[in-house]
């Protein structure tokens, strides 16, 4: 068991979340059911002997963090695996209870092979990781993350076309995942960029008229097709600065959307929250 801050949250939580499942406890030390709930867990972390984490975050030092995950009441847990926030609960849980949920976070051979499939794409094994993506989506085609993972690698490689047809096959379930509104965006953008000026070319509007709003999303759009996230949100904060009515709010929502793009990346996210909040007061 460990402290998490916004800080250390990357390394300790997204990145360890790769290797086994972690699972974040938001608490405070005022909360007495906190202190009810957290020497159960650190108990079933040493009985578990590594196949998953424990970390804690205190609510009280850690408001970012806390408001990232939507944490309204306490304690509250949310499981962690290969990157993205997959189960959550409120409340203290009883031992059989919390022994349920941990059980559904071991992972099954679809989830395997989707990690295998993940590391073999961190190595470069793009080969190998597609032939694990395919075997990950066989075993258990009725789920989604398996194909959302693989429509962000075949976009890694530029694979457009193939990428879209994954996204097509996904279920009608997969739009209330995070990652489902970011693909499509990237996909969206990736597709869109044949008919955008080069980037000079954007930049030199934007130089010669900062209120040229069109340079700015076109701008924005190119970026996010190449994940240059944070130079897009420059971009798109602008347009929110200038003209909150331009194109039915886009700079806002767009934001918005880039936002879950970097939901393993809550320091950034934060701080472009508090822009956000800023120009919209």
């Amino acid at each position: 068991m460990s402290d998490v801050t916004l800080q250390n949250f990357e390394t300790e939580v997204i990145e360890a979340s790769r290797q086994a499942p972690v699972l974040v406890d938001f608490w405070a030390p005022w909360c007495g059911p906190c202190r009810t709930l957290g020497p159960m867990l650190e108990r079933l972390e040493s009985e578990a002997g590594g196949q998953w984490k424990l970390v804690k975050v205190n609510v009280d030092e850690n408001q970012d963090l806390a408001a990232h995950f939507g944490v309204r009441s306490i304690p509250h847990v949310v499981a962690i695996a290969d990157g993205q926030a997959v189960d959550q609960f409120i409340g203290v849980l009883p031992e059989s209870g919390l022994r349920e949920f941990l059980g559904r976070l071991m992972p099954r051979p679809a989830q395997t092979a989707l990690h295998d499939a993940l590391q073999l794409a961190a190595e470069g094994d793009r080969a190998g990781a597609e032939a694990k993506f395919d075997e990950a989506i066989a075993l258990d085609p009725e789920t989604d993350a398996a194909r959302l993972a693989y429509i962000g690698f075949l976009l890694d490689g530029n694979a457009i076309a193939e990428a879209r047809s994954q996204f097509e096959a996904l279920s009608p379930q997969a739009a209330q995942q995070d990652a489902h509104a970011a693909l499509r965006m990237r996909m969206d953008a990736m597709e869109g960029l044949s008919g955008l000026p080069d980037e000079p070319t954007l930049s030199a509007r934007i130089a010669a008229d900062p209120r040229d709003l069109a340079a700015r999303r076109d701008l924005a759009r190119l970026l996010i097709a190449r994940q240059q996230y944070e130079p897009a949100l420059e971009q798109l904060l602008e347009i929110v600065r200038t003209d909150r009515t331009f194109e039915d709010d886009i700079g806002r929502k767009t934001m918005l959307s880039v936002f879950e793009m970097l939901a393993d990346r809550p320091d950034v996210v934060s701080h472009w929250r508090r822009q956000l909040s800023t120009a919209l007061n």
